[in-house]
């Protein structure tokens, strides 16, 4: 193990923290843990425990991030802008579509909505279609309607969940349903394709936290270049790419500045090396 050259903060203390530890330690950098919640936090400089060089991902908790951050004056390879524009779905459709790659025909709703404006959301769109809010992450409230009488109920159960003030984000996606898609997770690391997995499971969600299982795939030049050009259009360096593929038909489906890190031998073979370039560059 090699003399830690610099110190890498991680927000996180799950799947990622011990799988990237010892890789990058053997390349110099030590990964700690830097807490942003649960915490008390006495915000003075003379208050900081812990000494970190840099911070891999912006922390999910923003207000508190924001003020660990200046407490720490970390530098971020994900900062909180890169987080925000992928969080945003809706943005990050409209990035990606404005830089010309395939995504799912999309349509964003911003709540209050009356039926009429429902109505014409799913106009042109095939049944079943995709509901998901525009801001949750690990495919927490994504759902199908079959029909508009189940479409409105969905949404006239998201406009109850918009009437509580502390919602912050009021928006929802309505999208075409991609049956019998095959889903990836492909990751970026400082703009070049890095490794993929391919998620599968028995239901048409394929989320890993829900019981899918990531199985290491090679993918095509084609889906490669695909993830660069999506990674470029967030302008990210560190990011996961979420892929579907039906028939020879490939769509960016979702992308995520926080991606989890998942088994080494799923990757590039120097994917750990080019991540412990990335953190140096900053």
């Amino acid at each position: 193990m090699a003399d830690a050259e610099l110190r890498l903060a991680l927000a996180t203390r799950a799947e990622t923290f011990e799988r990237v530890r010892d890789p990058l330690a053997d390349r110099g950098i030590a990964v700690g843990h830097l807490p942003t919640t649960e915490r008390v936090q006495r915000l003075a400089p003379d208050a900081v425990a812990d000494a970190f060089d840099v911070g891999l991902v912006f922390p999910s908790r923003l207000m508190e991030g924001g003020a660990v951050s200046a407490l720490h004056r970390l530098p971020w390879v994900n900062s909180r802008e890169t987080v925000l524009r992928s969080r945003n779905k809706a943005e990050t459709y409209a990035r990606l579509a404005r830089a010309g790659l395939p995504v799912p025909d999309t349509r964003l709703v911003s709540n209050p909505a009356d039926d009429e404006a429902l109505a014409a959301a799913v106009d042109g769109l095939d049944w079943p279609v995709v509901v998901k809010p525009n801001s949750t992450t690990r495919g927490i409230g994504v759902t199908t309607a079959h029909d508009l009488d189940s479409y409105l109920g969905v949404t006239d159960y998201l406009a109850l969940i918009h009437d509580f003030r502390a919602t912050g984000d009021r928006s929802f996606l309505v999208q075409e349903f991609l049956s019998d898609a095959r889903d990836y997770r492909a990751m970026v690391v400082d703009g070049t394709y890095a490794g993929a997995v391919e998620r599968r499971s028995d239901g048409w969600k394929h989320n890993v936290h829900r019981g899918a299982e990531a199985v290491g795939v090679d993918l095509p030049d084609r889906a490669r270049q695909l993830t660069e050009d999506a990674a470029s259009a967030l302008d990210a360096d560190w990011l996961g790419v979420d892929l579907l593929r039906t028939g020879e038909r490939w769509v960016v489906n979702e992308t995520n500045a926080r991606p989890t890190v998942d088994d080494e031998s799923k990757y590039e073979p120097n994917f750990y090396s080019r991540l412990a370039e990335l953190v140096r560059s900053r």
